[in-house]
């Protein structure tokens, strides 16, 4: 885990938003499946390794009330903290590497966009199965991308792991129905393409 928590530090510390490949003005993809769930608004809701990403912010205009935000990196916090301003304090702040979390709630909706897939061996893979499974409600709902098959190899340096649909629903079907799931093209902030396998699961 230090090694991970080190370099997610210093990537934090010393790049921009648009000086990394994940940046997303608006997250619309997550927004618009969000809302296809037609939530309540005291919802719970948590964006596992958010860091410093707009979904907190989205949430928060729609006017959703119980917002969690995780992330190994304590530096990326503090940027949104910071760019969230007199709103920060709405926002639940978690510094944890996601194979390490412990939740103190239960979830409505979990949203892993770009974390999942740098878990690359089994034992991590394992427990990030294992603590979603708990810690999401009964008929609670997950969405979660990952670079598909036709995606990058590397991230930020880092090798992944590529997702299909099929081995998406195969990880996690124990717990989850695969309810919705498509690839996506996102456009980095330096005019690159990333293929995104997203799935959509509900809890069984």
């Amino acid at each position: 885990m230090e090694n991970q928590k080190s370099h997610w530090e210093n990537v934090f510390a010393t790049k921009s938003p648009n000086e990394v490949s994940w940046t997303q003005k608006y997250p619309k993809t997550s927004m618009d499946y969000l809302e296809e769930l037609n939530l309540s608004k005291t919802a719970n809701i948590i964006d596992v390794g958010g860091g410093d990403s707009n979904l907190a912010d989205a949430l928060l205009e729609k006017g959703f009330q119980n917002i969690w935000v995780l992330d190994i990196s304590e530096f990326a916090l503090e940027r949104a903290k910071k760019r969230l301003g007199d709103k920060a304090h709405l926002v639940h702040w978690i510094v944890s590497d996601i194979t390490e979390f412990e939740p103190e709630v239960t979830f409505d909706f979990w949203h892993d966009r770009a974390v999942f897939h740098f878990l690359t061996n089994e034992d991590s893979i394992n427990k990030y199965v294992a603590i979603i499974g708990k810690a999401i409600n009964k008929e609670g709902n997950f969405l979660l991308g990952t670079f598909s098959e036709n995606g990058p190899l590397k991230c930020s340096g880092l090798e992944i792991k590529q997702y299909s649909e099929n081995t998406m629903k195969e990880t996690f079907k124990n717990d989850f129905e695969a309810i919705k799931y498509f690839t996506e093209n996102h456009t980095t902030p330096f005019d690159t393409k990333q293929n995104f396998q997203f799935c959509g699961f509900k809890k069984i």
